[in-house]
């Protein structure tokens, strides 16, 4: 069984001996204990919670209040760790350590730490620029002074990890009903888009939730180094943009995926990805070569053992 204690190093089922020989990475296993790392931030997310019941007034200088947040500019790192709500809290605590213990093991401790720090940081930003936004679109002051936090940020984020590392995971959602890890980043997307019409108070935690994840994603495909390759990012077709929507949107993601990789791929990977491999056709054409390559030094190789044998024969008779 796995310990309680994180690992440094990346934890994966023992490869079986003919992918180790073609150098394919090894195969993610879930976890099955919940990671000390995990259990310190739940600590924080309740603490936080517990401190706005004792100090009201705290929110003020922790949360994102678009209109005090010029001078108050701490808040878009620390909005992500304050849970206004006993749900919020008791959500946000259990969906950390149900994802952590999948995906800290893999990555170990300090990385894990790093995808939370960046993505709350930069969903914070995007969550005041947002509600600034929306104020000049709207005229609406409520989006200038309604408090901004929560940890569902980096929740999304979580659930793109999810989908790289372990995409055929079914999570339960409710009920007897489950759903793979690969399209829980569109399901919540979905979901969230559909509450903001019919609740208009939760339209605030849509840009939160769309950041993080596509912010994870960024980060996860392009920057990261990956601890199963030890190449910088994941340049699979399996988490390419388009894998995130349904096949049926590839006309529409297609375009959106080449962009992001003709700004991305050639800065990120430039040893190390020589062409962008959201491209289906030039993957197939390289492919095909390599096959070629292989077909004929597998032909050469047989060639030679069939003709050795039959120059001993020869010089035997003789």
């Amino acid at each position: 069984m796995m310990e309680s204690q994180p690992l440094q190093e990346p934890t994966a089922a023992a490869p079986a001996a003919g992918e180790e020989a073609a150098g394919a990475p090894p195969a993610v296993v879930p976890g099955k204990e919940f990671t000390r790392t995990c259990k310190g931030l739940v600590v924080v997310l309740i603490g936080g919670y517990v401190l706005l019941q004792l100090l009201p007034s705290s929110l003020n200088y922790l949360a994102i209040i678009p209109s005090k947040t010029i001078p108050y500019v701490w808040t878009v790192f620390t909005a992500g760790y304050i849970e206004q709500v006993l749900p919020g809290a008791i959500g946000s605590s259990l969906g950390l350590l149900f994802c952590g213990k999948d995906i800290e093991p893999v990555w170990g401790r300090k990385e894990f730490l790093k995808f939370i720090i960046l993505v709350n940081s930069i969903c914070g930003v995007l969550a005041f620029c947002f509600a600034i936004g929306l104020y000049y679109v709207t005229g609406k002051e409520s989006f200038l002074v309604t408090p901004l936090s929560g940890f569902h940020g980096c929740l999304a984020g979580f659930l793109v990890a999810l989908k790289q590392l372990l995409p055929n995971l079914e999570l339960p959602m409710c009920f007897f009903w489950k759903i793979k890890a690969k399209w829980m980043p569109f399901f919540v997307v979905c979901f969230s888009s559909i509450m903001a019409f019919i609740v208009p108070d939760s339209i605030n935690f849509l840009p939160t939730l769309v950041s993080g994840m596509y912010v994870s994603w960024l980060y996860l495909r392009y920057f990261q180094r990956n601890p199963l390759t030890g190449l910088r990012g994941d340049p699979s077709d399996d988490f390419s943009f388009p894998s995130l929507f349904p096949a049926a949107m590839r006309p529409v993601t297609d375009p959106v995926a080449n962009l992001f990789d003709r700004m991305l791929c050639a800065r990120s990977r430039p040893s190390e990805v020589a062409l962008p491999v959201s491209d289906p056709t030039k993957a197939s054409r390289r492919r095909e070569r390599g096959e070629r390559v292989l077909e004929e030094r597998l032909a050469g190789d047989h060639a030679a053992d069939t003709e050795a044998p039959a120059r001993g024969h020869g010089t035997a008779e003789d």
